[in-house]
């Protein structure tokens, strides 16, 4: 293990929290780990739904991206708000800033438009709130993040029964299922091809889940992978008229139209275990009748900065 303890930033791009027991505890659990945190999110300056205004929120990211004493930014939590915001970032200074970006769900807008403006990676992984600022946090999802943030590769192993047997290499990216669909056909939207796209997502029936993917194939996006492979769907409800379809069946189905093959159980999402995924890294993925494994490299680590 790396003894340099890197500087953490933390931004509210989108949602907040009033809940300034859970900021308290995470701004001391990674200080007992020898990190220096920079808190730029202010409870007293909460705008509507949002982590403040347009404006300040803005200038959370652009403080963090310029600080030289940070070395990762972890968004507060996702909800909403990046989708606004995203013409008016600077993300030629995100990239050239060296920091890794870290967060999922709403974050993976900014995820999608960094990489499509500058090429830059960052990381699907654990936010401040829910994670660092847990009362009980979960020791494998932030385990796997301080072993990602090591490098100088990275790997998942998932035994889950039932997926197609692949070997495929290219660039891992996707993310919140949802938020990849809100960037389609912008110029947020990155142009990956021969890649590995992942998605996960939160109060979405099966049946969205299945409307969304086939949005992406019908406008030749997934066509252009090696692989589709979902994580955690969660939070949803099955009614009696779905009369028999569910996330399965619904699953069955993908794998019958779809180009490409899909696999499910990515330990991904917004359940309590999570696993951390650098966006846009290049990713080995093997898969038998047993479950599969994604090994990634040639991703920014703590080595780098």
């Amino acid at each position: 293990m790396s003894k340099y303890k890197p500087g953490i930033g933390i931004v509210a791009p989108s949602g907040y929290t009033l809940d300034d027991a859970a900021i308290e505890r995470g701004i001391r659990r990674l200080e007992a780990r020898g990190h220096a945190v920079h808190n730029y999110f202010d409870t007293g300056k909460v705008f509507q739904r949002f982590g403040g205004t347009d404006e300040a929120r803005l200038a959370q990211l652009q403080a963090a991206a310029c600080n030289p004493d940070i070395d990762v930014v972890i968004a507060l939590r996702g909800q909403y708000g990046l989708s606004r915001l995203l013409p008016r970032i600077d993300f030629d200074l995100m990239a050239q800033s060296g920091k890794i970006f870290v967060g999922f769900s709403d974050f993976t807008a900014f995820q999608m438009a960094l990489m499509a403006k500058t090429g830059a990676m960052s990381y699907a992984g654990p936010m401040f709130f829910g994670d660092f600022g847990a009362k009980e946090p979960d020791e494998f999802t932030l385990g796997d993040f301080w072993r990602c943030l090591e490098g100088p590769a990275h790997r998942i192993a998932v035994k889950e029964q039932g997926n197609p047997c692949v070997e495929a290499s290219g660039t891992l990216w996707g993310g919140n299922l949802a938020m990849v669909l809100s960037v389609l056909g912008t110029e947020y939207f990155p142009q990956v091809d021969g890649g590995i796209l992942f998605f996960e997502d939160v109060n979405e029936h099966p049946y969205r889940v299945e409307r969304m993917l086939l949005q992406l194939m019908h406008a030749g996006v997934i066509e252009r992978q090696k692989a589709v492979v979902l994580g955690d769907f969660s939070s949803y409800g099955i009614t009696p008229a779905d009369n028999g379809y569910n996330f399965g069946v619904m699953v069955d189905y993908l794998r019958s139209v779809l180009p490409v093959p899909v696999l499910t159980g990515l330990p991904f999402g917004h359940g309590r275990t999570r696993a951390t995924i650098p966006f846009g890294a290049h990713a080995r993925l093997v898969s038998d009748a047993d479950g599969f494994t994604l090994t990634m490299s040639g991703y920014p680590t703590i080595a780098h900065v």
